[in-house]
């Protein structure tokens, strides 16, 4: 069955027998003219005149259109293909991958905290040039510096509301500065005898712990900023201390080669890790999200259904270690090989399914909790990376993710987190990843 009608037909030739009579192909001219019986005289100005050479280079042009929106339609069809499900689990599952997307640059000494701001796109890093940065992290701007102390800034953390923003620093200070006031340093802290290593709020912004070289850990009053308690039982150094999420424990690490659980009402050490064989850097609590995966990582019977924050604790050590405890037993539930340097930060994924620890071997590692297999590791920094931080999340129900009786409710939303880190080196400037 023809597809040209005698009308297109006739076009056709025509439009042939101008092309061969305008580049002088005299005999295909005339022998095309005899097999089509088509009476046609030449004409410059006739409509067949360079038609043939239109139709097909606009057929070419079209081709090429053909191709661009097949290949785009395979690319369409492939992201179709992922289910919004599997789309959303791959933002869920978001881990850090180089290049970052922001370098920030201004500090003149090394990065040593850094810390997100709950519900702005702020954070905070401390550094050993004695200042305090405010920065954007979704412009990856700069936006001012906090001057007070007059030594190294060790720590910086927000309150949980972002109004307050407490910094400590090896000149035995702590000090709070006011967000809503022009960032106004409102109330300083004395107490300790020597350098001020770490600062945390405690959840419900009432108080905030400190850990010092000083061999002890402080809680201070926030209104009145009283010392409310002394807890001793570290014989070295107390480099890092956490409080759970709910506030009824807290964690530290020393150089004394030991973490310690202790309860702040009374200061009583609740236990004690040994294992590391070096000083330890860092302690994490892992949060109620991580259990299920901690458990399977142990080989831990997954009938105890506890939610309650504070169950299972992450150490990182200059031995190059990661290990985690079980904080019920002090029983050691695996130890996590595979930098090459001193471990200095830990910070577990939101969804629970990843810790990320950071080293002075100038990475980032991503290691799978159920396994305990290190699934990633990312060349972060040109120096040591001494601090991690993950973005803002919002705590929907209690402290703890749980409603506030304390039972955790199935049908509960689940904690939404922003899908950002920042990571401080040595090499004096903040990283900051998006997906």
């Amino acid at each position: 069955m023809s597809l040209l009608s005698d009308r297109q037909k006739e076009e056709l030739h025509k439009a042939i027998l101008e092309y061969l009579h305008s580049n002088n192909f005299t005999d295909a001219f005339n022998s095309l003219k005899a097999d089509t019986g088509i009476e046609y005289t030449p004409d410059p100005k006739a409509k067949y005149a360079g038609l043939l050479e239109k139709k097909w280079t606009s057929v070419i042009r079209l081709q090429k259109k053909i191709m661009d929106l097949e290949n785009r339609n395979a690319q369409i069809q492939e992201e179709l293909s992922l289910s919004p499900a599997k789309r959303a689990q791959m933002q869920t599952d978001w881990v850090p991958r180089a290049p970052a997307a922001y370098v920030l640059t201004g500090h003149r000494g090394q990065v040593l905290k850094v810390a997100f701001h709950p519900t702005f796109n702020l954070i905070a890093s401390a550094s050993e040039d004695g200042t305090v940065k405010i920065w954007d992290w979704e412009t990856g701007e700069f936006e001012r510096t906090l001057k007070g102390h007059t030594r190294a800034v060790n720590d910086v953390d927000f309150d949980s509301k972002g109004n307050l923003l407490v910094s400590c620093s090896s000149d035995l200070l702590i000090k709070i500065w006011d967000a809503q006031n022009e960032w106004r340093n409102t109330k300083t802290f004395s107490g300790h005898d020597h350098t001020v290593s770490s600062v945390r709020f405690v959840p419900g912004d009432q108080q905030i712990v400190s850990a010092s070289r000083d061999k002890t850990i402080r809680i201070f009053d926030v209104a009145s900023t009283h010392l409310v308690r002394t807890i001793t039982g570290h014989s070295e150094w107390v480099r890092c201390v956490q409080p759970s999420d709910d506030g009824r424990l807290l964690a530290s690490a020393s150089n004394d080669h030991t973490a310690r659980l202790s309860d702040p009402l009374n200061g009583e050490t609740k236990m004690e890790f040994r294992g590391h064989e070096h000083v330890l850097e860092v302690v994490a609590f892992a949060p109620t999200a991580a259990y299920t995966a901690i458990r399977e990582l142990g080989g831990l019977p997954d009938k105890d259904r506890v939610k309650r924050p504070g169950a299972y604790l992450a150490t990182g050590s200059r031995d190059k270690m990661i290990k985690i405890w079980d904080c019920q037993s002090g029983q050691l539930i695996r130890t996590l090989a595979g930098h090459d340097n001193w471990v200095r930060a830990l910070v577990f994924h939101p969804t629970g399914k990843f810790l990320l620890s950071a080293s002075d071997d100038y990475t980032i590692r991503v290691w799978e909790l159920t396994t305990g297999r290190c699934m990633k590791t990312v060349q972060a920094h040109g120096h040591f990376v001494t601090c991690l931080a993950w973005g803002p999340q919002s705590k929907s129900q209690g402290p703890d993710g749980a409603k506030a009786n304390g039972t955790a409710d199935a049908k509960a939303e689940p904690e939404k987190f922003v899908n950002v880190i920042a990571s401080g080196s040595v090499d004096q400037t903040i990283k900051i990843w998006l997906p």
